[in-house]
This record gives C-alpha cells, structure tokens and sequence, in this order.
C-alpha cells in the first residue's frame, strides 16, 4: 500500500503542475484564451482516444452576448427622462397654483359688467346747453353696427390695429411696443391689447403690480372666449372714460359737440379716439390745441392703417375748426348749477340711472351777470372794501333766469344767492309800507319824520337829518327810518310779519320794532322770491330753477307743473306799492338803477348797519332782479349803500335782460268801481283782511 501511494503521486503532480507551465506564454494578458485552454483540457479518457475540441467550436457563445448591448445603451438616459417627465409634471402643477393664487379673488364677471355704478347728473340750461355735469357720466349704449364705421376705426388705428387678429393677448404688439419705448428712451407705446384694457376697466383696480397684470391678462383671454369681438369693441366703447366725467363715446359725444356719437364726423370721431391716452392733457375744452395736435396723430395713424387716405384725412383735419367752435370754452352758472342738483335731489331722490336736470337758466343773461359782477367790484369795489356780490334773476312765473353765487366760482364755491343769510336793511321797507296801504294808509297819508324812541331803541335817518310830516310815499322814495318805523307801529308789527310771510319771506321773524328796518336775515333768492307778488299784481310764485329731469332715454322722473301761492295781495295794494317804488328809481335813493330808455321799473335800495351789507332790489313788467354787495364774513365795506354799486349792477343786469324786449307798464292799480269814504288809518277797508285771516293765509294760502 505504501508503494502504491509512491506511484500515485508522481502520476497526480504533472496535472497540477499543467497551469503554472502556461501562465508565462500567456503573461496573463489574454483571460478569454486562458478560459478557453481550461475547456480544452482533455478529461479522463479523452487522451486515450486521442481527439481535442476545435478552437472554433467555443465563438458561437458571442453573437449571444453582443445583441445585448444595444438594449442596455438607452437605459443610461432614463433617468433624465424621468426627471423631465417629473419636472414637466410639477411644473404644471405649480403653473395651475399660481394662476388659481392669480384668480381666486377674481371678481365675478357677470356682476362686473353689469354692476351697480354712481349716477351721474348733467345740468342743462334753458336752450339745452350743458352747464355743469356732476359724478361718472355714462351714456346710452350703442353698438358698433349703429356708430360711423370711421369712429371704431379710428379707436383700434390708434390703440390695437390687430384686435381682429389675436387672442386677446398680443405678443407681437407688446414686442413692437418694447422696441419703440427703448428707441425713444421712454414709454411712449403700450402694449396691452385693447381686450385688456377691457378687463383692466371693467373688472379691475388701475393699481400696476404684477399680480393684476396678470389677473388682466386670464381675463383678456376669457373674454376672448366668451364674447365676440364685436362684442369686447362695443363693451370699450360705451365704458371707456374719456374726460370730464363722462365714460362712454355717447356720453362724450353730447358732452364735446352736443350730439350723439352715432352723428359725429370723421374729425371728431379722432378727436374722441385721441383721448383715450390722456383724457385732461387732451380735453377740447381745457386744451383745445393739445387735442387738435392729437387728433390730427389719430387721423395719421388711420391713414396708415388703411382706413382713410390722406386727402381725407387733410379734409377732415381743415373742418376741425368748426367742430371744435362748438365746444363750450367757459363755464356759467357753476353756483346755479350745484343748486339745482341739491334740489333735484328732493324732487326724485337718488336714482341708479343717470339724469339730465333741464333747468330755466338763460345762458345769456347769465353771462350778462355773471361779467357785471366782475366789472363792477374790480373797478370800483376794492378801494370800497367790497369782496364779493349776489345776483338773482326771476321772470314773473318765478323761474330762475340768472344766479351768481360769487364774484368766482373757482375760488369760492360758496353761494350766497341761496346760502348766506343777511340783513336786508331798508329792502324789506317794501313790506312794511305794504302792510300800512293794507292798514288803511295811502301814499298821500302824513307821517312824521321826527326822533323816536320805543323802549330805549332809537332809531334814526342815513343821513341824521329829520325832515318833519312827510307823505308815505315820500318817506319811503327817501328811505326815511324814523317814517317806516311809525308805519310799522300803525299797521302792527304782528300785520308786517304776516304780510313779509305771504309774500314769501321766511325764517325767524320777530314782530319787533327793529323789523321795520330789516334787522333779519334773509337770502337773495327769498327777497326776490318775496318781491314777485309786487311786479305780477298780487299773485306769489315760487321761484324754480328745474323744469324738467329726465335719464339719457327720454324717461322723465319730474315734470314741472304751472302754479303757486296764488294771489297774496290786492291788485290794487300791490300796483300802489309798485308806482311808490318806481319814484325810487325816478328821484329817490335808487336813481343809479334807472333803465335805459325811460322803461318802467320799480325798486328799493338797502343798507345794514356799519355798511355790511348792501342790496338793491326791483322789478319791472318782466323780471325780478336782487343784488347784494358784501364781504363774507361781514367785515364793514366803506360807505357802501344800496344806491351805488348794487344799483349798478342791477342796472346793467337788467339792462341786458330786456334788450330787444317791448316796454311794458308796471301794473296799474284799477279804477275804483264805486266812490267811498277813505278809511282811516286805525280803520282798515273791509275787504282787507284782518290779522286772524293773514294769519290763515300765511299758514294754509288762500
């Protein structure tokens, strides 16, 4: 056993001895041959037979191998695909969060566009011109189909030519913008589309942040989507502001030209379409060669367009001077006007639609007042220590012909026509001798123009002289104080305060010897008020400013309707006190009033105490006037009285007033039907009512 174990081991060890012998011819550089000699290495039984596998018998293994490759190349750019797949994925979601943080808190369309507004309210004069508009103006909605083709033309030539080509949005535009901005170094050129300036107007704040520009940019393309362009272009036209409070092309129209927008010509059509950019810097009104040179840029712009050529655009540029002769260049009755808008307010409330306020003022008697009060108080009033003035015109049916508020209504919009209270001074005398001729008395009745002194008071004459027994009618051509003051204490004071009260005088009066003077206040417009009866025989009327309101579509909300008092006075009473005022004007303290061509006119001068206040009051046939000259906080003016400069004024105001009207008599007192005795002072006719009866008429008219 031993020896066969020697005889194994020699047989075993060239076996493993076989590797190690092979590894130098291979240098270990070829391990594909080395793997290929250990499967050729004969197995137990293979030498004795004598065969060896072929080399090639070992290659069909690699086409197996090789085809694989392909297939696992792309799997090294799967993940960028899927980090762009995931990218794009997150990206669309943060896309859709940001444009619903964007449009949460978008308003609601619908309400939007039809939602609630502030009405406006335009104040028209007696011929229909515009005197003052107040709030947003919008007027009525018209179509594209109902406007000249040339108006809507003229808007996109000047802010969206490609409104008919883009989706709302325009990159095009917003790139040509760009450029021309950086060419001329500023924004001259917007590049939002007309569909946002839609969204911008209608849903909104103006505020420019980026979130509302993008807010203005979802809403462009939704209306896109839900209306046609016929439809967005006729939204901007009748919302668009276009200056002086008016929104809308109609309302503008009417506003500049007097028209409707569905008649204006090609040369106003660009002008309203060249205020889009800058409504006040383009005004016709404020700027009239501002707005020509713009327009004339929208007329250019047209041409290059492709909607007019050049000769029309010379055609329509040579009769814009005749469009813009009819813009209104200077505001009258701005007092009035903010008057009548408080008292239409009583009249129909506040309605949601807009109004139109036709009112009774006549623009020419108003300009006529209006340059009276400068010319008067520049010439003659600074050196008097007078500021300011007042001046109401009536006609005999009480309406409001002429209303200055203030010598300007820039710098004071004050109107002390209808709001300052003052002493009417010897202009309420009127009443006082009234109530003495309804007491009995008669312009030839004697009074004594002597000292008086009721209980302490002492009142005395302007001038300090005392004349003795005078006529009635003397004393009151000559504004005798100690005369009105006998006469009120005659007739009753009880008697003169119902008589102011008929007449339509109100506010606080005391039955107080003072009152025969007019120590009280009282407004220009009440004493005018209160001296109609005195120039219509009698019969009271209320003095009206409104004739008729009225929306942009014809609904009429408030008619005027004839009426008034009725008749306060006896005719006879009332053409006695107007021939006793008439001597006023011919030789007493009102001379300065007289009116040209000897046509008859009746009046009465008054002046407060210290000179704080002066009036001139009168009538003829056709009008009432009342003047009033002062200071605003009832500083003293230097000797101004009632016979100067508010004569003056008056005597130029209705000197204007009746140019071209026939002359007519003051009313004239009837011819007694039958001879009677004369009453006597303390014995009042008996068709004259008594304190009871003025009394009931004061408080419930006849």
């Amino acid at each position: 056993m031993t020896s066969n174990s020697g005889r194994s081991g020699p047989k075993k060890s060239p076996r493993r001895k076989s590797s190690p012998a092979k590894r130098p011819a291979n240098s270990g550089k070829n391990p594909p041959a080395k793997a290929a000699a250990k499967k050729s290495t004969p197995k137990k039984g293979a030498a004795k037979t004598g065969s060896r596998p072929s080399p090639p018998a070992a290659r069909p293994s690699r086409p197996t191998t090789r085809p694989s490759r392909p297939t696992t190349r792309p799997r090294r750019w799967w993940p960028l695909v899927r980090l762009l797949l995931t990218v794009a994925i997150w990206g669309l979601i943060a896309l859709a969060a940001v444009v619903a943080w964007f449009a949460y808190d978008l308003p609601d369309i619908d309400d939007a566009i039809q939602a609630a507004r502030r009405p406006g309210i335009t104040v028209a004069a007696a011929d229909g011109r515009q005197l003052a508009s107040f709030g947003p103006i919008h007027g009525a909605a018209v179509q594209v189909s109902e406007l000249p083709a040339y108006l809507p033309r003229a808007v996109l030539a000047i802010e969206d030519r490609r409104f008919y080509h883009h989706p709302g949005l325009d990159p095009i535009g917003l790139a040509r913008a760009m450029v021309a901005n950086l060419k001329a170094g500023r924004i001259v050129q917007g590049g939002s589309t007309l569909t946002q300036q839609v969204a911008k107007n209608l849903f909104l704040s103006p505020e420019q942040t980026l979130r509302r520009k993008a807010q203005e940019a979802l809403l462009a393309l939704w209306l896109e989507q839900r209306f046609t362009k016929d439809q967005i272009l006729t939204l901007y036209l009748n919302r668009v502001y276009l200056g002086t409070g008016t929104y809308g092309v109609e309302a503008a129209a009417r506003r500049y030209f007097g028209v409707s927008a569905r008649r204006v010509s090609l040369y106003q059509a660009a002008l309203l379409a060249g205020l889009l950019k800058a409504p006040s810097r383009y005004n016709p009104v404020a700027q009239p060669e501002l707005a020509k040179a713009r327009t004339e840029v929208v007329l250019k712009a047209m041409v290059a367009a492709g909607y007019i050529d050049d000769a029309t655009a010379s055609q329509a540029m040579r009769a814009g001077a005749q469009a813009l002769d009819r813009v209104p260049r200077a505001r009258l009755g701005r007092h009035f006007a903010d008057w009548a808008v408080q008292e239409a307010e009583g009249f129909v409330g506040h309605p949601d639609a807009d109004l139109i306020v036709e009112t009774t003022l006549d623009p020419g008697l108003q300009a006529a007042a209006e340059t009276a009060v400068r010319q008067v108080l520049d010439a003659k009033a600074r050196q008097r220590g007078a500021t300011q003035a007042a001046v109401v015109v009536l006609d005999t049916s009480g309406a409001i012909r002429a209303m200055v508020g203030g010598r300007t209504y820039g710098t004071s919009q004050f109107n002390r026509a209808t709001q300052a209270r003052r002493q009417p001074g010897s202009a309420f005398k009127p009443f006082v001798y009234l109530a003495g001729l309804e007491a009995g008395l008669t312009p030839d009745s004697l009074i004594d123009d002597a000292p008086i002194n009721l209980g302490g008071w002492k009142p005395t004459n302007f001038d300090g002289r005392y004349r003795g027994p005078v006529t009635l009618s003397d004393g009151l051509t000559n504004s005798l104080n100690t005369v009105a003051v006998r006469v009120g204490q005659q007739a009753g004071l009880k008697r003169v305060v119902a008589v102011a009260r008929r007449m339509g005088i109100g506010g606080d009066l005391a039955p107080v010897p003072a009152i025969t003077l007019g120590a009280f206040e009282v407004t220009p417009l009440d004493l005018a008020g209160a001296y109609l009866p005195l120039a219509t025989g009698g019969r009271a009327g209320w003095p009206h400013g409104i004739d008729r309101i009225l929306d942009p579509s014809g609904h009429v909300f408030y008619q005027r309707q004839p009426g008034g008092a009725g008749r306060v006075i006896e005719p006879r009473l009332a053409a006695t006190m107007s021939a006793m005022m008439a001597r006023v004007i011919e030789q007493g303290t009102g001379r300065r009033a007289a009116l040209p061509g000897g046509r008859p006119a009746a009046g009465k001068t008054g002046t407060s105490s210290d000179f704080r206040d002066a009036w001139f009051a009168g009538f003829t046939a056709d009008y009432v006037a009342v003047v009033w000259v002062g200071n605003d906080a009832g500083k003293p003016m230097d000797k101004v009285t009632g016979g100067s400069l508010p004569a003056t004024i008056w005597q130029q105001v209705m000197s204007e007033a009746h140019r071209g009207l026939p002359s007519r008599p003051l009313p004239q007192p009837p011819r007694p039907a039958a001879t009677a005795d004369t009453p006597t002072p303390d014995q009042p006719e008996s068709d004259d009512p008594t304190l009871l009866e003025s009394l009931w008429k004061d408080i419930f008219g006849d």
